[in-house]
């Protein structure tokens, strides 16, 4: 059976998905056979020029009437076009795939999980967090559900980029709170509190994260409108930091910034236990530093092995994967899931998660003090 998909959106993060979805047959041939079938927009001569270049038989402007006739429906647009089409989806019983944050607001969020729970644990619903989906990280948590750190006491994450730290630099819809939620908080803390929840959240680990303390900042207040003398105002943080607190005790802190000078896209995780430690870049997204008990340092373990994860569908030992591979790996997963029935993680209810955490840290930044996750 051919798998017929239909994608809303076709700029940044339709590129992704579609490229992978290309290189699924070459690289994994286990994978569903699929049809790139419908590309949707808005503007129609757009559209047509991105459906030739992605692979796309056909377009529409209008998602109403693809989300139930496709197999499986992508929802890669803006934040605020999340939940609407992606609810739509499900109740007409096709799976779903939306990009992070699920949705703007945390209302969005639990309304979208809940459609995901009536369609069906037979009706896959996947949140794009793709970070999990780089071997060094799965590599990561062989690790850590092996017990090979022991006693998790410390979580660190930060994913800094520099893109707006020029004032000048364009006003547009990820600098506006209706559209998108929120800042570099939505936009890449979502990412880091995925990958916490994804390493240790396992209730042998540090388990679920009970208490933040957040801190959200704007540098700029307004930006100019590209082709125009006009500016609109930033209604989104363009820094967060947050402390996390621990159901075992342990203590987190993370951050992300758009004014990082010098950090292009530099996500970084560091877990440290009793028994040992680890820390992983994604500027070095092949490589994970890892301390054991006993050893005197950290050692640099180049993540790219036949039988490490993944890997064996790609190239020979050393031959490093790069950042649009992950994209392959989760569509991949995805895909399967919708073929053979079954579920798929990381979920909606993922998403909701990790909505939870950053409406407490906005909750924390407004109040003043600690808040426990809704």
């Amino acid at each position: 059976m051919t798998l017929e998909v239909g994608v809303l959106g076709y700029r940044f993060m339709g590129k992704a998905h579609a490229n992978a979805m290309a290189r699924l047959p070459m690289f994994f041939p286990d994978a569903p056979d699929i049809e790139r079938s419908v590309l949707v927009g808005r503007d129609e001569e757009a559209l047509s020029d991105a459906a030739d270049r992605l692979g796309f038989e056909s377009i529409a402007t209008d998602w109403e009437s693809v989300v139930d006739d496709v197999d499986v429906f992508y929802n890669l647009g803006p934040n605020h076009v999340h939940a609407e089409p992606s609810i739509a989806a499900l109740e007409a019983g096709t799976p779903t795939f939306c990009e992070k944050p699920l949705a703007p607001t945390l209302e969005g969020a639990e309304k979208m999980a809940e459609a995901a729970r009536e369609a069906g644990s037979d009706v896959p619903a996947g949140c794009a967090f793709n970070y999990r989906f780089v071997p060094a990280i799965q590599y990561a948590k062989n690790l850590l559900e092996g017990g090979e750190l022991g006693e998790i006491h410390h979580v660190r994450g930060r994913y800094l980029q520099d893109w707006l730290v020029d004032p000048d630099a364009p006003w547009s819809w990820r600098n506006d709170e209706e559209l998108a939620g929120s800042g570099a908080l939505g936009d890449l803390g979502a990412h880091t509190v995925d990958l916490v929840r994804f390493l240790v959240g396992d209730d042998d680990l540090a388990g679920g994260i009970e208490e933040v303390s957040g801190h959200l900042r704007t540098f700029v207040d307004k930006r100019p409108v590209e082709g125009s003398d006009e500016t609109r105002p930033v209604t989104v943080d363009d820094a967060y930091s947050a402390q996390l607190a621990f159901e075992n005790g342990a203590m987190g802190t993370l951050e992300a910034s758009r004014f990082a000078t010098g950090h292009k896209n530099d996500h970084t995780i560091e877990i440290q236990g009793s028994k040992g430690s680890l820390r992983f870049s994604l500027e070095r997204l092949n490589e994970l530093e890892v301390l054991r008990e006993g050893d005197r340092g950290y050692q640099t373990v180049l993540v790219t092995d036949e039988d490490d994860p993944y890997v064996d569908h790609w190239w020979p030992p050393g031959h490093v994967v790069g950042w649009e591979h992950t994209f392959v790996h989760e569509n991949y997963e995805f895909l399967r899931a919708v073929s053979e029935g079954t579920g798929f993680e990381p979920s909606f209810e993922d998403g909701l998660a990790a909505q939870r955490v950053l409406a407490a840290i906005e909750e924390s930044d407004d109040r003043g003090e600690w808040v426990s996750p809704p």
